[in-house]
């Protein structure tokens, strides 16, 4: 027997096998990187996620005989909706066996959960801020995820909701880049070093974090307002720029992230991130003051990056700013020693850059689909 139940957010327990679902899943799948437990906790809480200032969240789980098979975010996220003048819902956090007949009763609660609310679309993986990853992966299961910053699945997943009707909305490519065959065109390097040489455009680099909290609003107002023309874009709360801020901070290493400033204004940037996938897997979503060491230890030796933020304002890309990007992006995969970069989840909107990846060696290899259905 079927049964779908929302979870209570109050009862510990019940958050408890929502959250620890996914680590039953996929206990024996080595592509499968486990999210940080406290993340996922901090989306299921009301009070402090900075997504609900302005929207709203429920969360489903479906049972067979009693025991969790599947469960669902269903959002409502009114600063996207009205930023477009659409009337969509988003679903997150979706995790299932193979069950269609729990994928079908999962998701009918969430389309009367959305239609309650008048919204007339779902639309989805589509997460709570920038860095959760969207889609559902369609190709390049072999591969492993890039830490948590995407999502992985197994490859039925895709199956059980075109068995419901959905289709695709918007395709996000991951591209495999070797050091050995980056390949900058003559024509760019030589743009990038006469933008070098005018002096209007600057690359701001940084030693230490106590720099980058120095600007960190400034990096985060610049990296919403990069995206304006994609897919995805809608404008972030103060609230929802500094988690975004927080979360880069917690991670990075700061001598990776580049600044581009035109006129002292930034109008780009280049955030690159050490592959600690390994780390992350041997400690299992827990933070420890071992998990701490472990993580800082592989982020030295990591070969490879993840180059996901990557862009400049489109009003600067044809004064020579997406060259300077291009030119700054090889300078890091080679001044590093990384043998390998990804350019982590790049949407099809992105039509430049996708044309640009491929002019730089960059080859698709992994590809997550947002998937959409009208109610």
């Amino acid at each position: 027997m079927v049964t779908v139940e929302q979870i209570d957010l109050s009862n510990k327990q019940q958050v408890e096998e929502f959250v620890m679902l996914p680590f039953r899943l996929y206990k024996d799948c080595p592509q499968w990187v486990p999210p940080f437990i406290n993340d996922i906790k901090l989306m299921l809480n009301k009070k402090k996620h900075p997504f609900y200032e302005l929207n709203d969240a429920d969360f489903f789980a479906v049972y067979r005989d009693g025991r969790m098979v599947g469960r669902i975010a269903a959002m409502e996220n009114r600063s996207f909706n009205n930023y477009h003048n659409v009337k969509k819902a988003q679903f997150y956090l979706f995790e299932i066996e193979n069950d269609q007949e729990a994928a079908n009763a999962l998701f009918a609660r969430v389309f009367e959960w959305a239609k309650a609310r008048g919204l007339d679309t779902l639309v989805g993986p589509k997460g709570f801020s920038a860095f959760d990853g969207y889609g559902i992966l369609v190709e390049g299961f072999e591969e492993r995820q890039m830490m948590v910053m995407m999502n992985y699945n197994y490859e039925y997943y895709a199956k059980l909701l075109e068995n419901i009707g959905f289709e695709k909305e918007v395709d996000f490519v991951s591209c495999y880049l070797s050091c050995e065959n980056f390949r900058l065109p003559e024509k760019a390097q030589e743009i990038a070093r006469r933008v070098r040489e005018r002096g209007s455009f600057k690359v701001v680099q940084f030693k230490n974090k106590r720099q980058i909290i120095k600007m960190a609003d400034a990096i985060g107002r610049a990296y919403n307002d990069t995206f304006v023309n994609n897919w995805e874009y809608y404008p972030l709360t103060d609230g929802e720029i500094k988690l975004l801020v927080d979360n880069l901070l917690s991670v990075i290493n700061p001598k990776l992230i580049k600044i581009i400033t035109y006129n002292d204004k930034i109008v780009g940037f280049l955030l690159a991130f050490p592959d600690i996938s390994a780390a992350l897997q041997r400690h299992g979503g827990k933070i420890t003051i071992w998990g701490i060491i472990d993580m800082m230890m592989e982020m030295k030796k990591a070969k490879v990056v993840s180059l996901n933020g990557a862009g400049v304002l489109p009003e600067y890309h044809g004064r020579g700013g997406a060259a300077l990007l291009y030119s700054e992006m090889q300078k890091t995969i080679e001044d590093f020693g990384f043998e390998h970069a990804e350019l982590t989840q790049v949407a099809e909107t992105a039509v430049q850059m996708r044309k640009d990846l491929q002019n730089v060696g960059g080859r698709a290899y992994k590809n997550h689909r947002v998937f959409r259905i009208k109610l």
